[in-house]
């Protein structure tokens, strides 16, 4: 049983960073590509970016390119999102997200995610 677990949410004023960090655990990490996804009260859960399975290919959502960056660890299981230049239209719930199938993209489409994390709180005052 695939279980992820994210931790580094919190607080944090505009302009400030954070770190998310996603511990995966009950297959092989470094079979598969990673995600995350934000969703923010009263609008749908959205794509915010991908990595690779080797971590050489990323994709961002144009709301965020140039200030989110995505990472990993194949050797600690740990996919990582640090959030610089923060705005209040970052706050949303963040989930860590694992594919079903081992590909060679990165899928965008939450319908190709088959695993969840339960989600870290990210809120960014003005």
């Amino acid at each position: 049983q695939v279980q992820l677990v994210e931790s580094g949410g919190g607080l944090v004023q505009a302009g400030g960073s954070l770190r998310l960090s996603c511990v995966a655990s009950g297959r092989t990490f470094s079979n598969y590509a990673m995600g995350w996804f934000r969703q923010a009260p009263g609008k749908e859960r959205e794509f915010v970016t991908g990595i690779s399975r080797g971590g050489g290919n990323t994709y961002y959502a144009d709301s965020v390119k140039g200030r989110f960056t995505i990472s990993r660890d194949n050797a600690k299981n740990t996919v990582y999102l640090q959030m610089n230049s923060l705005k209040p239209e970052d706050t949303a719930v963040y989930y860590c997200a694992a594919p079903r199938s081992a590909t060679y993209y990165v899928p965008r489409s939450a319908y190709e995610y088959d695993y969840w994390g339960q989600g870290t709180q990210v809120t960014v005052s003005s």
